[in-house]
């Protein structure tokens, strides 16, 4: 019988969980052993309780530090330190965001203890992975929240307001991006009111944009920006100027903008500049969903929230776990579809000729599989 480790996240600030009650019960019913450490679900508001009666075996802090080098597959949300990857056996599956780029002794320590480690931010984006995908899963959550919290920092009303006082206009909010965060962003704001214009370098997401109620800021270009796996290309210093000049209007007449550009395994390009902001008015948001990747806006700070020119400017480095007990749901769900992937005839096979399992492992036998990973290592 396989045994899935869930342990206690200890990332500050991480209050998700890797596996739930809900998707204890699957694996349970699966014929696999669920052993999760005390208080892992906290966070998220899921109960030792909770995990007991879905069929997990709860263990203290002490026990759970034996679990690490007996577990068949450990479960993770946030990137695993090296000192964490060295408790794992050899030969044992780990799972869980790797972030490999920023990671490299873990990556080290995973390939020389023989352990398959498989990340989740590299799910390839195929239509049989869409339960898989938990890149997508959670960035429709921070979009939600970005928006909540432009509401909350803002100094005004999103939706326009008649009143015996008189009228209220409503808050201009400006999206950058229009991936899964970028929509779920437009989505949310709409429904509150506001109006919305939206910049994105892929004019394929120029009709999505617009059935959700955004106004889509066209800007020329020779040629499309789609990426590899529909994501953002990077742009020339060219285009992203000429990015830049098209949005900038709107931007600086903007109560608010949310930043959510990312481009795959590069730094988020910079799309708000120092002089942008200094010509925005005095009481606007800016939120960075782009942080932790270096920003979209040049004066954001990770984890901080400052003011520039009067401009709050909020770098929140893991909107998720804002919303815990949603977003642990449908992570673990992602794992879960992930694990059924791999399972045949009740054993868990790792398939390496399969386009999901292959393109989403970074080590298996003592070997660094994921080619930008590799190079990083060599260097």
């Amino acid at each position: 019988m396989p045994q899935v480790f869930v342990p206690k996240e200890i990332a500050p600030g991480e209050t998700r969980v890797a596996c739930t009650p809900d998707t204890t019960k699957r694996y349970v019913k699966e014929g696999f052993e669920v052993v999760v450490e005390s208080g892992a679900g906290s966070h998220a508001h899921f109960t030792d309780r909770q995990y007991q009666d879905a069929g997990a075996k709860i263990v203290s802090a002490a026990e759970a530090e034996a679990s690490w080098g007996v577990a068949d597959i450990v479960l993770r949300v946030w990137p695993i330190s090296p000192e964490e990857a060295a408790k794992l056996r050899e030969g044992s599956l780990f799972i869980g965001f790797l972030s490999p780029h920023k990671n490299l002794e873990s990556i080290r320590v995973f390939r020389d203890r023989k352990v398959s480690a498989i990340a989740m931010e590299l799910i390839p984006r195929i239509s049989r992975a869409q339960t898989m995908d938990a890149l997508s899963s959670q960035a429709s959550i921070a979009g939600y929240q970005a928006v909540l919290m432009a509401a909350t920092y803002l100094d005004k009303y999103f939706p326009l307001l008649m009143t015996a006082a008189g009228t209220i206009q409503p808050a201009k909010i400006v999206i950058m991006g229009a991936g899964v965060a970028g929509l779920q962003a437009i989505a949310t704001a709409r429904r509150l009111g506001a109006i919305v214009d939206v910049s994105d370098i892929r004019p394929a997401v120029k009709e999505q944009v617009e059935s959700l109620g955004g106004r889509f800021i066209d800007f020329p270009m020779d040629e499309t920006g789609e990426g590899e796996g529909g994501y953002a290309r990077e742009l020339t210093a060219e285009q992203l100027k000429a990015q830049q000049a098209a949005v900038r209007k709107k931007v600086v007449a903007a109560d608010a903008v949310i930043t959510t550009a990312l481009v795959p395994g590069r730094p988020a390009p910079k799309l708000i500049t120092a002089d942008m902001i200094e010509e925005m008015r005095e009481g606007a948001v800016i939120v960075d969903l782009a942080v932790e990747q270096g920003g979209n806006c040049e004066l954001s700070k990770s984890g901080e929230a400052v003011t520039v020119s009067g401009v709050t400017i909020i770098g929140h480095p893991n909107m998720p776990a804002a919303t815990p007990a949603d977003a642990s749901l449908l992570y673990a769900r992602n794992i879960h579809a992930l694990i059924l992937n791999m399972l045949s005839d009740g054993e868990l096979v790792l398939d390496l000729e399969d386009e999901i399992t292959n393109g989403a492992l970074i080590t298996h036998d003592g070997k660094v599989r994921h080619g930008p990973t590799a190079e990083a290592l060599s260097a």
